[in-house]
């Protein structure tokens, strides 16, 4: 629309004319193409606002959502995905029509549970704009990236959150990560590995697919965030274009939002990091995507600065959340 504008203020000047000299000027080639331009202009309206998140299971997410859920006028939807295999198992859900259409007597399609999830976030988002507030959707990644198809192995074939929002929302989307040693770790004693096989090079490969389908988005450390939190929310805040974060770490206790499985506590600050198992020091030296995985990111693949593998021992001082 910003292009159209000269456009249009020269149309406001041609309409202001008297009607007989108007008249042979639309006769003009020139005053034709101006017209077209209006119209063409006219025809495409700007696409609503929309705010997205990103990340893999246990890289402290759910403190990145409190934090952004505790900013004033922000609505945050937390852990969604329509095609998640995981959740609601039982028939009951009467809230949810997406689980009910699953569980009920003729399942639908994808597509028609898509169609589901778009409508109902197209009302929510328009009543949150005409509230003057900003809607934030948390992307439950885990369940597209870290769960296998029917036969048991690869990625299920679905749209991912972003294919499904990018043709009726202007996303601004921001990824954050966690070092892949502390985030593994995590999911190992949440016995949350819902891939085969359930290796740390697997979960490094998928890792990398995720890292893929959202290349173009900016990226946030965990550990940048909890060791400098009014910076990092600055940064959040400049990504998502939101306003207001002064405060937050005071409201943010106050916010309770699905995913909380990390360790408890208040306060945004670096935990010591969990003791390392021999057969996770072992899988090291066996996985590859591992090691390119941490130079992608930007962390040390052996933080404890020990021979791999070696004895179970607690690291260095470093952020964990569950």
């Amino acid at each position: 629309m910003g292009d159209a504008m000269p456009a249009r203020l020269q149309l406001e000047r041609l309409l202001a004319e008297d009607p007989a000299r108007l008249a042979a000027r639309m006769r003009a080639p020139a005053a034709a193409r101006l017209l077209a331009e209006c119209r063409a202009a006219a025809a495409q309206p700007a696409r609503p606002v929309l705010r997205s998140l990103h990340h893999f299971a246990c890289t402290g997410g759910t403190l990145f959502a409190k934090s952004i859920a505790a900013l004033p006028c922000v609505r945050l939807l937390s852990e969604a995905d329509p095609f998640s295999p995981l959740g609601y198992q039982g028939a009951f859900a009467p809230r949810d029509l997406i689980s009910l259409a699953k569980a009920g007597s003729s399942p639908p399609g994808q597509a028609v549970l898509a169609r589901i999830f778009q409508a109902g976030l197209a009302a929510l988002a328009a009543e949150t704009r005409f509230e003057g507030g900003d809607l934030v959707l948390r992307d439950h990644s885990h369940s597209h990236f870290c769960t296998t198809d029917a036969c048991g192995s690869g990625l299920p074939q679905r749209p991912s959150m972003k294919e499904l929002l990018q043709a009726d929302y202007h996303l601004l989307s921001l990824v954050t990560v966690r070092h892949p040693l502390d985030s593994w770790l995590s999911l190992l004693r949440q016995s949350w590995v819902h891939f085969t096989p359930g290796t740390l090079e697997e979960y490094a490969r998928r890792y990398h697919l995720f890292l893929d389908h959202y290349a173009d988005t900016p990226i946030l450390q965990y550990e940048a965030f909890t060791a400098a939190p009014e910076a990092g929310m600055a940064q959040i805040c400049q990504v998502l274009e939101l306003s207001g974060s002064a405060g937050f770490q005071e409201r943010m206790a106050a916010q309770s939002l699905s995913g909380d499985s990390g360790r408890s506590g208040t306060s945004i600050a670096a935990r010591p990091r969990r003791a390392v198992p021999e057969t996770v020091a072992a899988e090291l030296q066996t996985a590859p995507s591992y090691g390119r995985l941490c130079a992608r990111l930007g962390y040390d693949p052996d933080p404890q600065g020990a021979a791999w593998p070696g004895a179970a021992v607690a690291g260095p001082a470093s952020p964990d959340a569950g």
